[in-house]
């Protein structure tokens, strides 16, 4: 079918002229999908292999390639095809393409699939090209492509239809392609320091780890209700406690039922371990050792640029208590007062509005927030955290009223949360019971006691430290994202409708 008889007998809606070409493809060509096509190289494969090719030199070489139509140029003589790893241009011509070739031309659209097989030769301009022997239909589409160089400028678009997103916009697509480095270098990192990766449950009876508010579901065959896990905590724990290993992680999804932001999405991963015979200072020097090492791993450097600022994952990072970062901010001397009410009253004078009910701690940790965790742009741990709010961490010797608690700060946000882990069975017992109560007080009615979990810390429980890292927020500094919709392939959307 020639190129004129073709565009005569089709209508002039783009989707419908697609699926008229479909049609006639059918019946031209028989299988306009067929179930396999043997390449015999990627696309960055063939640009590696003829990188030395001469200005207007030819090869004897016939490659065999695949790829998605991006650009079309007179009437498909020149083509550029894209597979994962980068494009390829295609020249068609009567001088080295069979009529046959040359006859699906007006059939292909910008981003049909296709494969080529052809001689390798790079043009007088210096662009490595085929010139196409064989072109093999392997993928019509139905719908137009969004255009190129513009992309979709409808930001909430490019989360619905990320698809599309990667298809035209290749900062996402590299962004995509560095987290999935970004994770397996964690796990090759914490492999290499010794830990041992395990798989604890996402459904569970009783959720605790932390506090936040869970999914829930129904189990139809137990006959009973479960909830998506707000932390893997408390199944990691319990392998410390059967010897599986003195060290052991996990890259997990975790769930919660709250706010969305540009730092929250209910559905997130963090990576959790625990580290026998450790405390909070050991976990402090991995976090430096594994953020150096992702940062050179994605960026050959420990220095990389966030937003308008410059971020250094060298190590040491600052270490500051927290009482001390608050007295050196506002001068309020937290460490001077004896009772809550003492406390309530330095943040009133300071100018801070704090509720009538609240601890020491409570005033201590509200007032950081405020004063100091703002201004927290290169990397830093912020240790000493008050008891009130850490009731699974070891005290501080000598101050029972901190806690051996580091979060690790970059950019102002929290990346890192981590403890000398509380091993103690009846003071565990304790202060979960007291948590209990105050959830309960919360009208939190389905939180319940994690029995088995106390029933293994009974058993024994080595001393170590443990730490939480948030996986999406740590994407976010290495690959530039300001939101963390950004780094989240499908992220949490409302309903089309909504």
């Amino acid at each position: 079918m020639t190129e004129q008889t073709t565009e005569t007998a089709l209508s002039s809606d783009p989707t419908e002229v697609r699926r008229q070409k479909l049609a006639l493809l059918r019946e031209q060509v028989g299988d306009v999908y067929p179930a396999h096509f043997h390449r015999t190289m990627t696309n960055a494969e063939f640009a590696e292999k003829y990188a030395s090719l001469e200005l207007d030199e030819t090869s004897e070489d016939i490659i065999t390639v695949a790829g998605r139509v991006y650009s079309s140029r007179n009437s498909g003589m020149f083509m550029d095809i894209h597979d994962a790893s980068g494009k390829i241009q295609i020249f068609s011509h009567k001088d080295t393409t069979p009529e046959e070739a040359r006859a699906l031309l007006p059939m292909i659209d910008l981003g049909d699939i296709i494969g080529v097989k052809g001689q390798v030769r790079r043009t007088k301009r210096g662009e490595l090209t085929i010139n196409a022997h064989e072109i093999t239909m392997l993928t019509k589409t139905l719908l137009p492509m969004p255009e190129k160089y513009h992309g979709l400028a409808d930001i909430e678009l490019r989360y619905r239809k990320r698809h599309l997103d990667i298809l035209t916009n290749e900062e996402s697509k590299l962004r995509f392609q560095q987290r999935s480095k970004i994770v397996s270098g964690i796990r090759r990192f914490l492999e290499g320091e010794g830990f041992l990766e395990v798989e604890t449950p996402m459904l569970q009876t009783v959720y605790g780890g932390a506090t936040a508010e869970p999914f829930k579901t129904h189990h139809n065959t137990l006959k009973m209700d479960m909830f998506l896990r707000i932390a893997p905590e408390l199944f990691l724990k319990r392998t410390l406690v059967s010897g599986l290993a003195d060290k052991v992680f996990e890259v997990n999804r975790n769930f919660r039922n709250e706010g969305v932001s540009t730092r929250h999405n209910p559905e997130f991963t963090m990576m959790e371990c625990y580290w026998a015979y450790a405390d909070y200072e050991d976990m402090m020097g991995l976090v430096e050792r594994m953020f150096e090492t992702l940062a050179i791993g994605i960026h050959g450097t420990t220095d990389l640029t966030f937003g308008d600022k410059q971020l250094s994952f060298k190590g040491p990072f600052k270490r500051v208590p927290m009482p001390d970062a608050v007295k050196e901010a506002t001068g309020i001397d937290f460490l001077a007062m004896k009772t809550d009410e003492e406390a309530r009253t330095a943040a009133k004078a300071g100018g801070f509005e704090v509720e009538k009910d609240w601890t020491w701690g409570e005033c201590l940790a509200f007032i950081f927030e405020e004063k100091v965790e703002g201004t927290l742009i290169q990397p830093s741990h912020v240790t000493h955290f008050p008891k009130d709010i850490s009731p699974f961490a070891k005290e501080v010797p000598g101050e029972p009223r901190l806690v051996e608690r580091f979060e690790t700060y970059c950019n102002a946000w929290e990346v890192g949360n981590a403890f000398s882990e509380l091993n103690d069975p009846e003071e565990q017992r304790r202060r979960m019971e007291e948590q209990l109560e105050q959830a309960h007080s919360r009208g939190e009615k389905d939180k319940q006691l994690d029995d088995e979990f106390l029933d293994a810390i009974d058993q024994g429980m080595p001393p170590a430290g443990g730490l939480g890292i948030g996986v999406d927020r740590l994407i976010m500094l290495l690959t530039n994202a300001p939101s963390i919709r950004d780094v989240i392939l499908f992220p949490a959307r409302r309903n089309r409708n909504d």
